[in-house]
């Protein structure tokens, strides 16, 4: 049996390797935006959520097919759902996920997962003012901007390792602006989750193949545009670099029925310098952590920091350094999962307004 700190070597110098030869091939063409699909890193499910999105090393229910497909293979059901919705920014862009996951045999898993992130009843006053200059106000159309993914996840235990599990996604992807313009893109995702007595590491390469997002511009919906001189976008591909996330987390049994979870991510991305704790032209880093207390099993508390990044103060101008807080509960009752979460955005120090989401997630888990 391998033993647990050659496999955490071999996780972590996999991760840092393959970040680094994938950076240095995006860079060498230099025709990768930042953030691409970024709504897929927003995240799913209330208790990811809460623990500030650290999951790649603890996810083993229905949400594992979006955080780290080796987790399926951990499933402790028969069958196992998630729905969740959450709101952002007062409610203006919404959040929904659902997945579904089952085994096939004591060792195989699938699953399937559609995300959906969108903006609704937009207004579109293209055509706001008539031929004759006059405004009509009975010509303002409202439209809908939305990212979809659908996900299938396949995980299997290896028979030979004990507490190892590897899986893989394939995932399909649908932009829609309207009727302006819409994109359909393709791509991989492959993890590995490994348990050792209390411990558990995982690792996620998203977008391991890069993911292809083909664009399709509608070039009639904008000749009404009364922006004069403002060039029509074109037909065109958005490349997704690959993203690893590497996860590490420990359970505490606690006096009487408590128990603790303590848990990191570090997101390593290669699509140049962010604004992270570590960033740098070949690769950024940014890490997360969360806890979680739980009490007989039934009801867990948790708390979490992400997004640790710089940001000019309002007022003095002076950089300084920001994290993104959350919290949430959770009741598990005979199968039945109820999560909330609540996690705030920074963004009250550059003028911004409210910038709480709310999420809320409900899992069933049939025997």
């Amino acid at each position: 049996m391998l033993h647990f700190s050659t496999i955490a070597k071999l996780l972590l110098g996999t991760s840092l390797t393959l970040g680094l030869a994938a950076s240095a091939a995006g860079q060498s063409k230099d025709v990768t935006p930042k953030y691409s699909n970024e709504f897929l890193n927003i995240g799913v499910g209330g208790r990811a959520l809460g623990m500030g999105k650290v999951q790649a090393s603890l996810a083993t229910d229905a949400t594992a097919g979006f955080w780290n497909p080796a987790g399926l293979a951990n499933l402790k059901n028969k069958y196992d759902a998630v729905l969740m919705h959450s709101e952002l920014f007062s409610g203006i862009v919404k959040n929904d996920y659902a997945g579904f996951a089952m085994p096939l045999d004591d060792k195989t898993t699938i699953g399937a997962s559609i995300v959906r992130v969108g903006v609704d009843d937009i207004a579109n006053t293209l055509e706001l003012v008539n031929s004759y200059g006059y405004i009509d106000y009975n010509k303002i159309t409202y439209f809908s901007v939305a990212d979809y993914a659908l996900l299938l996840s396949y995980a299997r235990k290896i028979g030979n390792v004990e507490g190892l599990s590897v899986g893989v996604n394939g995932k399909i992807i649908y932009r829609n602006v309207g009727d302006f313009a819409n994109a359909y893109g393709f791509g991989i995702d492959a993890g590995v989750q490994y348990n050792h007595g209390n411990w558990r590491l995982g690792l996620l390469a998203r977008d391991i193949t890069t993911t292809f997002n083909a664009w399709q511009i509608n070039t009639e919906a904008f000749k009404s545009s009364a922006n004069v001189g403002v060039p029509t976008p074109k037909n065109g591909n958005e490349i997704t670099l690959p993203r690893f996330i590497l996860g590490v987390g420990r359970s505490f049994q606690l006096p009487g029925q408590f128990t603790a979870l303590a848990a990191a991510d570090f997101d390593i991305t290669t699509d140049g310098k962010r604004n992270t704790l570590v960033s740098s032209s070949f690769a950024s880093i940014d890490p997360h952590a969360g806890v979680e207390l739980g009490y007989n099993n039934l009801v867990f508390l948790r708390g979490g920091v992400s997004n640790i990044q710089q940001i000019d103060a309002s007022i003095s101008g002076e950089k300084e350094w920001t994290v993104q807080p959350s919290l949430g509960v959770g009741v598990m009752l005979s199968g039945l999962r109820l999560d909330l979460a609540l996690s705030r955005l920074a963004v009250e120090k550059l003028g911004g307004t409210n910038a709480n989401s709310i999420i809320v997630s409900l899992g069933y888990g049939f025997k």
